[in-house]
């Protein structure tokens, strides 16, 4: 039977409360580090060498994945992620806080570079299913069954059966383990359409599985 008491509903609230404070301290933390990040870059644009550097270890693995999942290489990922902090050290000057995530323009020089690496700015899957990062385990669910489902060679020939957009957010969440916001930030879009994105790749994703691996 269900629990009508007083104590149930207690409980109940007090579940909720604690949701709610949690939620609000992560909300905090996020405007905390926003904050910082905020301070770093001004003082590396009055020449603070240590601020920089600080920018450098809080991002170079976002444009090193976003890099590699490009291009493939190790070495030319490499080559391009240190570009993009070198053009970004010489041209810190002209970025103004707005709003703008300053990883949103380190990304913008990086894609940048990859454009003209290639000279062409047209959208290319190239994965290398021997160096793909290890999925964040944490990104538990329904979607995650359906990736799980599928071997890696399956999961490729799939992934590159959707569309262009869809195979970029399938890539950087699942493949190379990046967060909703940091995929996010690469793909010029909000969290929220991210997540649709998502949720909607997957199921076609789902739809094209083996009927022996539907079992």
């Amino acid at each position: 039977m269900p629990d009508r008491t007083g104590a149930g509903r207690d409980t109940a609230r007090r579940d909720v409360a604690g949701r709610d404070v949690a939620g609000r301290d992560a909300a905090e933390q996020d405007a905390g580090r926003a904050e910082i990040l905020k301070a770093l870059v001004l003082r590396a644009r009055d020449g603070d060498a240590e601020a920089f550097g600080s920018l450098y270890d809080h991002y170079v693995e976002l444009v090193y994945r976003y890099v590699y999942y490009r291009v493939g290489s190790h070495s030319l990922t490499e080559d391009l992620t240190s570009e993009t902090f070198l053009r970004a050290l010489r041209r810190i000057c002209d970025f103004h806080w707005q709003g703008k995530d300053f990883g949103a323009w380190l990304v913008t020089i990086a894609r940048n570079l990859v454009a003209d690496h290639f000279k062409s700015g047209r959208y290319r899957l190239e994965v290398c299913t021997a160096e793909l990062v290890e999925p964040d385990r944490h990104q538990e669910g329904p979607e995650r069954a359906v990736l799980d489902s599928m071997t890696n060679r399956t999961l490729l020939q799939a992934v590159r059966r959707l569309g262009s957009e869809q195979q970029e957010c399938i890539v950087l969440r699942f493949l190379h383990g990046l967060s909703v916001a940091e995929t996010a930030l690469i793909m010029g879009k909000k969290t929220g359409a991210i997540k649709a994105l998502q949720y909607r790749a997957v199921r076609s994703l789902g739809r094209m599985l083996p009927d022996d691996l539907r079992r």
